[in-house]
């Protein structure tokens, strides 16, 4: 597997996600996390994340998960794939109801994809997003809500830890200690800090 797993953004070591990648990598914009906020709000948001991967020499764009298409073959397209922060439980939805949760681990795990990027894009990996309600609204989803997450770890991840500038520290150390309370594994990521796979080598830079 190919992983750069950010807990903010691009996190404080953005060339090694380039590294992963192909000079003037393809890279596919995921931001279903944010589907439930105001359209316009939506539109800024997914142009400043294209122009932030932009800057660093890569071709990025945005793939719309609401948007029907056969999604294998749109994939196949890109290098790699940057999955926005927001929401998890409405990025899991979005997942399902485009077939991602599918598609996704399979192109990972055989690394016909770089999967990247921050907060609720590498929580949505975990086995479980159970603890998560502390921090997202998981009643933003509109239908059943999707508790397993897509298993490419073995363990959860949790952002933002450690990181005072960021709204929801406080909401994080509680899922942190209820995970240690019932003996979840995870990774906690402060802010700056992401977590880089590589086939077999595995970083926290």
């Amino acid at each position: 597997m190919k992983l750069y797993l950010s807990s903010f953004r691009l996190g404080d070591h953005p060339d090694r996600l380039v590294a992963l990648l192909p000079p003037n990598g393809r890279v596919a914009v995921v931001c279903n996390s944010i589907d439930t906020e105001d359209p316009g709000v939506r539109r800024a948001k997914v142009a400043d994340e294209i122009t932030w991967l932009t800057a660093l020499g890569l071709r990025a764009e945005e793939v719309d998960l609401r948007q029907p298409t056969d999604l294998r073959a749109e994939l196949s397209r890109y290098d790699g794939v940057w999955v926005r922060g927001g929401n998890v439980f409405v990025l899991r939805a979005a997942m399902a109801r485009s077939g991602a949760d599918q598609i996704l681990p399979e192109l990972i795990r055989t690394e016909r994809l770089v999967y990247a990027g921050y907060s609720a894009g590498p929580c949505v990996l975990a086995p479980s997003l159970r603890g998560l309600e502390l921090c997202d609204d998981a009643g933003a989803v509109d239908g059943e809500v999707i508790w397993d997450g897509l298993g490419v770890l073995d363990h959860a991840i949790v952002p933002h830890l450690d990181s005072p500038g960021h709204p929801e520290t406080e909401l994080l150390a509680k899922v942190a200690d209820l995970y240690d309370r019932t003996g979840v594994p995870y990774l906690p990521l402060r802010d700056g800090q992401a977590l880089l796979v590589n086939g077999d080598d595995r970083e926290l830079v």
